[in-house]
């Protein structure tokens, strides 16, 4: 059982937000509280809020079959970017690392891990029990509490690249709320993904498979 104290830290509400974090994401493990910071740290370059619809956009950079994963659960949990509002995308870089965008004034900053703290962290006690195949819930408190600990001690600049504020554009797609009977399935689709056969028939995009 974990003994990591929110108490002792001083961000505001960062108790409550890391808690949030850590039921969405499952488990904890040093990734996903580095991925809360830096969104937490890109909000606070930009001056924004977290998202409630869709006033913000994620580029992730990250990609799958690797830790990045738990870094973006936090970057989600931060910036309340997800993929049911649709207003984060990844890029499979394959790198720890994202943009967050301001979508009414078009403001965006990178984030990044430091190289050599990214590479230490890889080098980690916890990253060695994994590799062992460990589940994360696994690994025993003595060995991850710690590292979580440091990651929420640890100053912004000695773990963080945050890049220079700049424009970037990203299409405002508009939501649809119309949906029609597949010909084929009967399932509703939402019109926008219907394509009419040569019989003028409206067919699902698996049927169309």
């Amino acid at each position: 059982m974990s003994d990591i104290n929110l108490h002792d830290f001083k961000m505001n509400n960062f108790g409550e937000i890391f808690n949030t974090g850590l039921k969405f994401h499952g488990h904890l493990c040093p990734a996903m509280p580095m991925g809360l910071r830096a969104g937490l740290a890109a909000m606070k370059v930009l001056g924004v809020e977290r998202s409630q619809d869709k006033e913000l956009h994620v580029l992730a950079e990250t990609g799958k079959g690797h830790a990045a994963g738990c870094f973006l659960d936090g970057v989600m949990t931060a910036t309340g970017c997800t993929y049911g509002k649709s207003n984060i995308e990844k890029l499979y870089h394959h790198k720890m690392a994202f943009t967050l965008i301001d979508m009414e004034s078009g403001k965006a900053v990178r984030v990044s891990l430091k190289p050599d703290f990214f590479k230490a962290a890889l080098d980690s006690p916890f990253v060695q029990q994994r590799k062992a195949s460990i589940p994360p819930q696994d690994i025993d408190p003595a060995i991850t509490d710690p590292q979580v600990k440091k990651i929420l001690d640890l100053p912004e600049e000695q773990f963080l690249d945050i890049g220079h504020i700049r424009q970037m554009e990203v299409e405002k797609v508009k939501s649809v709320f119309e949906a029609e009977p597949c010909a084929v399935c009967g399932e509703l689709t939402f019109i926008n993904k219907l394509e009419r056969d040569e019989d003028g028939n409206l067919i699902c995009m698996m049927c169309r498979q």
